[in-house]
């Protein structure tokens, strides 16, 4: 039997009443707070594309938007058009977020910006390789890397796009791996100390688990993060046969994408309307906890194709770092990290304090795998390697 939960008559009467009579309460983040590193005459807010608009547009026109379509978001080496890629996700997450952010009477264009750019920075094959480029970035040069951080420093460095403080710390503080049953902003309002936080997220592998988002904003998206993707990755396993679809328990907030994603939205509104944090109930947050314990174990771990990455993929990532770092020393102008990486970069004209190709050489390698698509890492790995024993099998509608 579904069960989907509804707002209570006394709440819905408030927001109703509160709207009507023009006192509906105001806690979102103000557009004229907006913080940039630069002042350029283009990016100020108008009555048609207010501060946070501008950030959107940035994100969605950035050159590494494109290549959120061949990202895995769970299942890598399917064909399958049905299955989530990191494309999806992000909308996903943004539709859920700026649901309860209208409900709460939050800034829509900050959430939308936050959701839409908060992935930028993944590598292919989902955690995975996520895991793989941070054991030989810190093996090579003793820094670490996440996703996250590196969404930040796609929109911030790479492409410096003059992306807002508050855009760019929802980003980095949007860790969906990590449930709180309340999120309460911590207030940032400097990018010097931005600086210095994410300069210690390099450092320090679990220094990004203690971060808090600087708005309510950002705390509703990394909320919504986890909403988005606990269902629907069930939902993907089903459809590839990984699990049937009865294989989860029918906790308080339901068993099925549908349910999860309702019960938990409602249930955030309920706890989270005009205070100053985003807020789940005991019982619904512990329910949230026991769904992801349960897709750890269902899914996760269980997945047979992410054992085959391991033996693949892992090793194939080493060799590229290796090749690519080695062309980088000996400056060979005819290798993909000149040609396919440091030229595009390049090529998009924005104005830059230093030359893209003076970052160290370790930084350029890791920018490049982090960017690539899984198919591309694979088209990328059989050029530098004609003759490698290691082969990526897909499997297919068919299978």
């Amino acid at each position: 039997m579904l069960r989907y939960e509804t707002l209570s008559e006394s709440l819905c009467n408030q927001i109703d009443w509160e709207k009507a009579t023009g006192t509906f309460t105001k806690i979102g983040f103000d557009d004229r707070q907006v913080i940039r590193r630069k002042t350029i005459p283009t990016d100020r807010s108008t009555v048609w594309r207010p501060a946070f608009v501008h950030d959107i547009d940035k994100i969605l026109h950035c050159p590494y938007y494109n290549r959120y379509s061949d990202k895995t978001q769970v299942f890598s080496l399917v064909r399958n058009d049905d299955i989530t890629r990191r494309s999806l996700h992000v909308q996903l997450v943004s539709r859920i977020a700026r649901t309860i952010g209208s409900a709460l009477n939050l800034n829509l264009d900050l959430i939308e910006a936050i959701a839409l750019g908060h992935d930028l920075g993944h590598p292919p094959f989902a955690h995975k390789g996520e895991s793989y480029l941070d054991e030989l970035y810190h093996r090579h040069a003793g820094r670490h890397f996440s996703h996250h951080v590196h969404s930040v420093r796609v929109l911030d460095r790479i492409f410096p796009l003059n992306v807002s403080l508050q855009t760019l710390d929802g980003i980095l503080g949007h860790n969906g791996e990590i449930e709180c049953e309340e999120i309460r902003p911590v207030p940032l309002t400097d990018f010097g100390v931005f600086d210095e936080i994410v300069e210690k997220c390099y450092e320090d592998k679990h220094y990004s688990n203690k971060l808090m988002p600087s708005t309510l904003e950002g705390a509703v998206v990394r909320i919504s993060d986890i909403i988005a993707y606990t269902g629907k990755d069930r939902q993907d396993a089903a459809r590839i046969q990984v699990v049937p679809e009865d294989a989860f328990d029918n906790t308080l907030i339901g068993s099925i994408n549908a349910e999860i994603i309702n019960n938990l939205v409602v249930n955030i509104i309920e706890n989270s309307y005009g205070k100053p944090y985003i807020r789940l109930d005991a019982s619904h947050f512990q329910a949230l906890k026991t769904c992801k314990q349960e897709n750890y174990r269902i899914i996760y771990r269980n997945e047979p194709e992410r054992a085959k990455l391991d033996v693949t993929v892992r090793p194939m990532m080493g060799e590229i770092y290796e090749q690519l770092l080695e062309d980088l020393i000996h400056d060979r102008r005819h290798s993909p990290i000149f040609t396919h990486h440091i030229d595009y970069v390049n090529k998009i004209h924005y104005q830059r304090s230093v030359p893209y190709e003076s970052v160290d050489p370790h930084q350029l390698v890791v920018d490049y795998i982090a960017s690539m698509t899984d198919d591309y890492f694979i088209a990328l790995h059989r050029h530098l390697f004609p003759n490698s024993h290691y082969e990526v099998n897909y499997k297919g509608y068919f299978d």
